[in-house]
């Protein structure tokens, strides 16, 4: 599976009264990133809030993203389980339901060998034959995967043929090519390093920033593709704000926040997270404005 640019990752709407999943919402907040030029979609992330959707709520969310997309672009469905079995379950789903590819993330509450992260990423490849995306984020999976096993697994399992790499490490991604001699697409997952990693020959970034940055992410990435750096700097450093502002802030916090001043209503988080506050709202406003 050949993939370059911007996979962006929308936010699962619920309804203000009941707190239930909105999918006319969600439908109308698909549109608007791919109205933003964005190259694939990839719901059912933490930006989604996966972790607090059941299996049932996590079906219907990513049924109706197939379906809304329509094939205009990729969609990556977001799978991250404690459980081989459960990841399993969603993979099969996901191919079913016509997916292109999944992102996959695992989490743990022992911590996991090396041999057990690949015979769980070995056994969700054995069950789909749908291309792998390895996602690897310490921070909220509390699993970091070298990039030497990284490399190996993409070695010896057929479906994975793309990174993820969200450590916010350079030096990461760096290794993963240098590892695979450039075989091995890998593509940036922290925000702020978005210029950075798309210079060191990242493929393309996963962000939520195009549901509040508009076409400024592409832009960026299309600037440093064609070489046009001086112009990337000045397009960096002008999203760089909300960039830090949005992942220090919470991503579905931020980003419902930020849909909100662009008329999509999304809803709120679902607690124990928390909406954001009238200084939040305005703070968004301010760094997006900033950008337009």
């Amino acid at each position: 599976m050949q993939l370059s640019g911007i996979i962006a990752y929308p936010v699962t709407p619920f309804h203000s009264g009941n707190g239930e999943i909105n999918l006319a919402a969600l439908t109308q907040s698909l549109e608007h990133l791919i109205e933003q030029g964005c190259d694939a979609i990839a719901p059912l992330g933490s930006t989604g809030e996966s972790a607090y959707l059941s299996l049932a709520e996590w079906m219907n969310v990513a049924e109706c993203s197939v379906q809304t997309v329509n094939k205009r672009l990729p969609v990556i469905i977001g799978i991250s389980e404690l459980t081989t079995s459960a990841a399993i379950v969603k993979a099969k789903y996901a191919e079913r339901i016509g997916a292109d590819a999944i992102m996959v993330i695992p989490v743990s509450y022992w911590k996991l060998t090396d041999e057990e992260i690949q015979a769980y990423y070995q056994a969700i490849a054995d069950s789909t034959s749908l291309p792998i995306m390895l996602y690897n984020n310490p921070a909220t999976s509390g699993v970091d995967m070298s990039p030497a096993l990284i490399v190996k697994m993409a070695s010896e399992i057929d479906n994975i043929c793309m990174v993820k790499e969200s450590s916010g490490d350079i030096q990461r991604m760096h290794k993963i090519f240098s590892l695979s001699q450039g075989t091995l697409p890998f593509y940036n997952g922290c925000n702020p390093l978005a210029l950075e990693a798309l210079c060191a020959g990242a493929s393309g970034w996963c962000t939520a920033a195009p549901n509040l940055l508009g076409k400024h992410p592409k832009a960026l990435f299309e600037a440093v593709r064609l070489g046009e750096m001086e112009k990337a700097r000045q397009l960096f450093y002008r999203q760089l704000p909300l960039l830090h502002y949005i992942v220090a802030g919470g991503l579905p916090k931020t980003i419902k926040a930020g849909l909100s001043l662009v008329g999509i209503d999304t809803g709120i988080p679902r607690p124990p997270l928390k909406e954001a506050n009238s200084e939040d709202k305005a703070r968004l406003a301010e760094y997006m404005a900033a950008v337009q």
